[in-house]
């Protein structure tokens, strides 16, 4: 039996490969991020990572978890063309590539129901754990208990827009992308970037 262990460093060895085939300088501008050589340092949330031809690691020289990694390798294998802005704001589900059943019920599961699960009566909580992740507050149309934007990666973010739970209504959450993320990522790799806002979330609220 193949352990998961064994199929994620495949996988992470496969997609450094791809990577080595890359020319740094050819993509800076679509991802708006200058390169230095054969490495680029890209911000995830609040925390930046080293990404060169044949590896990914933290700021300490560690690997990051198999999420962020995949997540950071498809964002250098993914570049478009060209820079893309539409910035309205969409549902996962609005991507046209985002319809396949798997991913949307990891989104729903693994993002917004896992905040609402978290954050629950804890709206002082999740407003001081966003704050930790440099979110920004965001003037909504409709009002919300809470709405934050986060800068996920260069030309991705993300909002949270987040109702607490009262006498009548369960706490509600909704996590939007802004349209042209789905230029710079594929629909798995989305899921996985707004679950680790839900991730990261949680830990700056135990720290």
């Amino acid at each position: 039996m193949v352990k998961s262990s064994d199929v994620f460093e495949k996988n992470y060895q496969e997609y450094c490969a791809q990577m080595e085939k890359i020319d740094f300088r050819s993509i800076e501008n679509e991802l708006g991020i200058v390169h230095d050589g054969d490495k680029m340092f890209i911000p995830f949330f609040n925390n930046r990572y080293l990404v060169s031809n044949n590896r990914i690691v933290d700021e300490s020289g560690n690997r990051p978890d198999y999420m962020i990694s995949v997540i950071l390798a498809k964002y250098i294998l993914l570049c478009p063309d060209q820079p893309h802005y539409d910035k309205k704001w969409v549902s996962f589900k609005d991507f046209k590539k985002a319809s396949h059943f798997t991913n949307v019920n990891y989104f729903s599961s693994d993002t917004e129901r896992a905040i609402e699960k978290h954050f629950s009566g804890k709206l002082n909580e999740l407003k001081k754990a966003c704050e930790e992740l440099d979110g920004s507050h965001r003037e909504m149309e409709i009002s919300y208990d809470l709405s934050m934007q986060f800068n996920a990666l260069p030309r991705v973010s993300l909002l949270l827009l987040f109702n607490d739970s009262d006498e009548e209504f369960p706490a509600k959450c909704t996590v939007l992308f802004q349209k042209h993320a789905e230029y710079y990522l594929d629909p798995e790799s989305l899921a996985m970037t707004s679950a680790g806002l839900a991730k990261n979330l949680k830990l700056q609220a135990f720290s």
